[in-house]
């Protein structure tokens, strides 16, 4: 029997929790977001002027009794975001544990949307191959199971060019809301695409995934190194002074996407797999304000 991606106990501390996003959005069905549309929840917004044909009962008499002109009640409308979820599902996630940690993330995260009855759409990039495999579009929490099974069938391994993926991605799922990729960012191409998503109103996220291995290789003596992705080989003396500098190289790497998103309001969020799920969910997730 396959074992679930998460557990019935997890899943009971995430009923609790829910996405942040930056701004009200218009959605398609009721939710738990605020529109910028005006509606009838019982959360008073504003003031209008009646027109003919509008509804009696929204009419303030004691405004009316104030200024002798009537005026209607506007209430604050809530409705569904489009919530993304995107997963990098090329080779280089296969190295170590990171792609059970991504997929795990990927379920929780589609799980807490699911549950603020958000519409979830999700994608994986360069699954089996493929530059993109897109998940039909759920909502509700009686979708979680089906979204499981399609993360399950998932199957990682391919390569493919990060920018024009995106970009299908982008022509595809015509409505922009909160975006939350999960990736190991390896291929320069990341940058080009997420700017084209950024330009099309994504509220953008980015969950930099990588494993200890990768953040503090564990080398020694002279190697032959193959790219799981181009096969391409290089040979390194691994001694202490290439690892401070490759050490040195990756904080380097992780500040330049700092800079990079915070120049375009995109949310950076470096993430080692040593760290444990529960408390990337539960605790730094929040503390970086992508969950409440």
């Amino acid at each position: 029997m396959t074992e679930p991606i998460l557990s019935p106990e997890f899943l009971a501390t995430l009923d609790r929790l829910a996405l942040v996003t930056r701004g009200a959005r218009i959605g398609v069905f009721k939710g738990e977001r605020r529109s910028p549309r005006r509606g009838g929840s019982v959360e008073f917004a504003d003031y209008r002027e009646y027109a003919p044909g509008d509804d009696f009962r929204q009419v303030d008499w004691n405004a009316y009794a104030r200024m002798e002109k009537l005026f209607l009640r506007l209430f604050v409308e809530e409705e569904d975001a489009t919530v993304h979820v995107l997963l990098d599902a090329s080779t280089s996630m296969q190295w170590a544990d990171k792609w059970t940690y991504a997929r795990k993330l990927a379920a929780a995260l589609g799980y807490i949307a699911l549950l603020g009855m958000d519409r979830l759409s999700a994608a994986a990039l360069a699954a089996s191959g493929r530059a993109l495999t897109l998940m039909r579009p759920l909502r509700g929490k009686g979708y979680a199971l089906g979204f499981f099974g399609w993360l399950t069938a998932v199957e990682p391994g391919g390569t493919t060019a990060p920018d024009a993926a995106l970009a299908r991605y982008a022509a595809q799922v015509r409505r922009a809301g909160p975006l939350l990729l999960i990736s190991d960012l390896m291929d320069d191409a990341w940058q080009a695409g997420i700017q084209r998503l950024s330009q099309n109103n994504y509220e953008i996220t980015i969950l930099h995934l990588l494993a200890p291995d990768e953040l503090e290789p564990a080398l020694e003596g002279d190697l032959r190194l193959l790219d799981s992705e181009t096969n391409s080989t290089v040979e390194i003396t691994a001694d202490y002074d290439l690892l401070d500098r490759y050490r040195a190289r990756v904080r380097t790497w992780q500040a330049d996407w700092a800079r990079y998103c915070a120049a375009r309001g995109i949310a950076y969020l470096p993430i080692s797999t040593a760290e444990p799920f529960e408390e990337l969910v539960l605790g730094y997730l929040r503390r970086q304000h992508v969950l409440k």
